[in-house]
């Protein structure tokens, strides 16, 4: 009895005023000796009522508009065991679905394309960079972010790469912040600076990306133009060229991703913007290489 009453009582109190929702309760509650067909005749009057309700409150909601490729709904966690779930609780990675060396050759090269196929001068001309260490880890760390973003979508096979995407670029700067004479205490501290901007950058970027074109070119500014930029035709310029960047990589297949690493980057600036299409996939062996 006392869970009917509660249910009736959710269900009345969004169909019926009080007063008559009062009266009704009191005179079911006085036949209650006689048995419950009563009550339960009131309670199925009025969840047919409520699912009628419901029901035209959802056709109000009701839209025509289809969901894009990119919109459909993805798993957000790939299903995997109760084993491996205890092995990666213990800070160790399960069984992936391709082997974690080919990955790791995939991750170095995916970072070699970041730093190689970039036109670090075409940047440094139309944004008006000075030509120094930090500047070209700005640009890189830009490209790098790009594809940390398209490698978390491929699972936890593409964040076990993007682990080793970050591990090579730090490597490659303190590489190459020896390689140009700069001293061990100077290069730790510029590394710490730099290690806290990046990924500082990396959530300023997310928001953008996820965001509209006015976020986005704020966290450019932030933090590829260090608050320094005054001319807006630049901004311009950065925020299309990771929205085509991107749309870019989205369109290379995942699994050639995983096993090759193979990126290539659009131009700064499109002489031919009809010239965007969908890229060839990489050819590679057996061994995935």
């Amino acid at each position: 009895m006392p869970q009917w009453i509660t249910v009736c009582s959710g269900l009345i109190q969004s169909t019926l005023p009080q007063a008559q929702w009062d009266r009704m309760l009191y005179g079911t509650l006085q036949r209650h000796e006689t048995g419950r067909p009563q009550l339960n005749k009131v309670c199925g009057g009025l969840i047919q009522t409520s699912g009628a309700i419901t029901q035209q409150r959802r056709m109000l909601h009701s839209t025509d508009q289809f969901l894009a490729a990119k919109d459909s709904l993805q798993p957000s966690e790939e299903k995997v065991g109760a084993f491996t779930k205890i092995i990666e609780a213990m800070g160790f990675t399960g069984p992936l679905k391709y082997n974690k060396w080919k990955i790791k050759i995939a991750a170095l090269r995916m970072y070699t394309c970041c730093v190689e196929r970039t036109d670090y001068e075409e940047f440094f001309h139309r944004c008006q960079m000075p030509d120094t260490l930090n500047s070209w880890f700005l640009i890189a760390q830009l490209h790098v972010w790009m594809c940390l973003v398209r490698m978390k979508q491929e699972g936890r096979a593409g964040k076990y790469m993007c682990r080793y995407i970050v591990h090579s670029m730090w490597e490659d700067v303190e590489q190459r912040g020896k390689v140009m004479g700069i001293d061990s205490f100077t290069l730790k501290q510029s590394m710490r600076s730099m290690t806290e901007n990046f990924y500082a950058a990396i959530f300023g970027y997310d928001e953008g990306i996820l965001s509209d074109d006015h976020v986005l070119a704020a966290a450019l500014w932030r933090n590829f133009f260090n608050k320094h930029c005054e001319d807006p035709r630049q901004l311009e310029l950065l925020v299309e060229y990771v929205r085509k960047q991107m749309q870019y990589l989205d369109a290379i297949n995942g699994e050639d991703l995983l096993l090759t690493g193979e990126v290539t980057w659009r131009p700064l600036v499109e002489s031919n913007a009809q010239s965007i299409l969908k890229p060839t996939s990489p050819a590679y062996n057996d061994e995935g290489l």
